[in-house]
């Protein structure tokens, strides 16, 4: 099948699928032409790839997946690598939650010490006072 085709069948779009090449997670056989030609294997590949980025794992993270399918491998998820990037994803979701958490507490913080601070009378100050 043409790139076109392989795009369409998979849901994205050929830059995408281009994109996934210049990575080296899908590697057509080139035709006489110069022309690409894909199989149900690159189509395999590209749904795993946007599959794993529906999961937050970018196809620059992909390769151990596409590699567990290309050694044959019924699940990108069978061969240890892959759960190690299971791990690492979740690694790192936990600490951009951990960063969040942080930041929620000293944007609380500050809230908590600007509403002790407010006036009863703001009056003359330039400033409107809403009740929160």
């Amino acid at each position: 099948m043409r790139i076109s085709e392989l795009a369409g069948r998979a849901g994205v779009t050929v830059k995408a699928v281009r994109y996934y090449e210049r990575l080296g997670l899908v590697s057509p056989a080139r035709l006489a032409n110069g022309y690409r030609e894909y199989d149900d294997e690159h189509l395999r590949a590209v749904l795993e790839i946007r599959e794993l980025a529906a999961t937050g794992i970018p196809p620059g993270k992909a390769r151990p997946f596409i590699d567990c399918l290309g050694s044959g491998h019924a699940h990108s998820d069978e061969c240890p690598a892959s759960r190690d990037a299971y791990r690492e994803g979740l690694a790192e979701l936990d600490s951009a939650i951990a960063q969040l958490e942080r930041r929620r507490e000293l944007l609380a913080s500050r809230l908590a010490g600007a509403e002790h601070r407010i006036p009863e009378s703001a009056q003359g100050c330039g400033c409107t006072v809403a009740a929160v």
